[in-house]
């Protein structure tokens, strides 16, 4: 074994195995354990920082165990050494120091507190982390008793993901127990203020949606929309009890979701009177499976509405408009076809929107997505605003933030940040920006991690996106592991820069780029990515 781990690999501890079977040998092992648990503490702030990242999903830590010690070679080194030592633990206890310097090291790259994402030891996480100590605690005095401690404490430290994910499961309906009390509280606040409620879903859009929705709305009635990306049960909870006031009329809710029956719950104590579909594409794919299954899971929302907003330039959005009930007001609503009953196209100096095939505004940014734009007419309109109102605020729409967010960085390089974006049709809109604003540029960079969470189809779609970006970008810079592949794959020729980290790729732009040049931000990955 060569390189950063071949100094741990098991052969020269094992001129410490007879220690074992002489007198001083339970000494030994005991030293053994205690090496393991030591070094799994080190690999639980790790895993726990994973987990508090993904939201605390039952999965979470050993998904991305694997992708960081399977997939980053060096790591996968590292990970053949700790399992050797394991395998040898029973026979020679000594070799389990080379498991648990392993885990107390790596993986490489995954940092205890991390810069992007760093750890933040909440209410929830403790508590997680304390049943994760008591079940590894549990497992190592269980062992030791039975005489298999070294083995024991080695395997436990290396399966330090998979406890984290098994504390997190058993926890999971506490959790859900004690975020209640809030739920409730939000139900019988938005039963007592009565707003009309608006709920957003969709594969992509929905923030981007849900703001212009509250800006087109805000200027005929008073309107509360649910803050950043609070989209889930205990995040819409907290913004209906701190942020509801009295006398609100209309609340838009987004509402996310990662698998089926999510959405349903939520509707089944928020209400919503408008529910709203913006698109269905490959995000969270891995966890679906299908898109149809992802466009059950979003139907969800329509359960209940009186009225219906779907863009129906995806087919099966135009099924699900067929299929509502008949006491549903349909809206359906287009990004490219201009007679649709509301319809955005796009043109050379903007957007024009129509509504019932006559034009009410036209030069609208073309930073904002058609399809979303027609969305939050639809629901403006549903909502008794104007058209000529409408048409004023449209005028000035809202940018998301991170969201196509243009602006001017140092030494006067022109900045796009799409860094919230991470699907395939976002990629493409984000290209299309910035080939128009660096059409005199002679710099055009894209810097990517590529996108994530699309299953299968994630090493194809980036390859795309790449190919896409050859055809506008001047450089494309690539940033982590995770997509590498498929991005320098799909490059076709554009010049690649390969860096490890966001610190990284924004230090080669400033040394490289001047005044006029546009760099595309799109997407950035936490640093619990490789």
């Amino acid at each position: 074994m060569t390189g950063a781990w071949g100094a741990l690999a098991p052969g020269p501890v094992l001129a410490a195995a007879e220690a074992a079977a002489a007198p001083g040998g339970h000494a030994l092992r005991a030293v053994v354990i205690g090496a393991a648990v030591a070094a799994s503490a080190l690999a639980g702030v790790r895993w726990l920082r994973v987990a508090q990242r993904e939201h605390y999903l039952p999965d979470a830590a050993s998904r991305f165990a694997v992708r960081w010690w399977v997939r980053v070679p060096p790591n996968l080194a590292g990970l053949v050494v700790a399992v050797a030592g394991l395998v040898l633990a029973d026979r020679f206890p000594a070799a389990g120091f080379a498991t648990a310097a392993v885990v107390a090291l790596g993986p490489v790259g995954l940092s205890l507190r991390g810069r992007s994402a760093p750890l933040a030891w909440t209410r929830r996480l403790r508590t997680l982390g304390a049943l994760w100590a008591l079940l590894v605690a549990a497992i190592v005095a269980g062992t030791t008793v039975g005489g298999i401690g070294p083995l024991a404490a080695a395997a436990t430290a290396l399966a330090t993901p998979a406890l984290v994910d098994l504390a997190g499961a058993v926890l999971a309906p506490v959790e859900r127990r004690l975020g209640r009390p809030y739920v409730r509280r939000a139900e019988e606040r938005l039963r007592r203020v009565r707003p009309t409620v608006v709920a957003i879903t969709g594969s992509y859009g929905k923030t981007s949606t849900k703001g212009y929705v509250a800006h087109l709305v805000g200027g005929a009635r008073p309107v509360v929309a649910s803050p950043a990306s609070f989209n889930n049960r205990a995040g819409l909870a907290r913004a209906v009890n701190e942020h509801l006031a009295e006398g609100t009329e209309v609340f838009v809710a987004e509402m996310g979701t990662y698998g089926p029956g999510e959405i349903a719950e939520l509707c089944a104590w928020v209400r919503p009177d408008v529910g709203v579909i913006t698109a269905i594409g490959p995000v969270h794919l891995e966890r679906f499976g299908s898109e149809d299954a992802i466009v059950a899971a979003k139907a969800e929302i329509l359960a209940g509405v009186s009225a219906a907003v779907l863009v129906t330039d995806d087919a099966r959005l135009a099924r699900l408009a067929d299929e509502c009930a008949p006491e549903v007001k349909v809206w359906r609503v287009s990004g490219r076809d201009p007679g649709a009953e509301v319809g955005v196209v796009e043109g050379p100096d903007g957007l024009t929107v129509h509504v019932g095939g006559e034009e009410i505004a036209r030069d609208v940014s073309l930073e904002a997505r058609p399809g979303n734009v027609a969305a939050a007419v639809a629901v403006a309109l549903q909502l008794g605003v104007e058209r000529a109102e409408v048409a004023r605020r449209l005028g000035t729409l809202p940018v998301a933030p991170h969201r196509l967010q243009p602006g001017v960085g140092p030494g006067g390089v022109v900045v796009l940040d799409d860094t919230y974006n991470a699907n395939p049709a976002g990629g493409r809109a984000a290209l299309a920006a910035l080939g128009r604003l660096g059409a005199d540029a002679g710099h055009r960079i894209l810097v990517t991690p590529g996108m994530v969470e699309l299953g299968r189809r994630q090493s194809e779609e980036n390859a795309a996106l790449a190919e896409e970006a050859a055809a506008v970008a001047t450089e494309l810079v690539v940033v982590g592991r995770t997509n590498r592949r498929a991005l320098v794959r799909g490059a076709d020729g554009t010049p690649v820069v390969v860096v490890r980290t966001r610190e990284q790729a924004t230090a080669w732009v400033r040394s490289h780029a001047g005044p006029g040049d546009v760099v595309l931000y799109e997407n950035d990955l936490p640093d619990h990515y490789p």
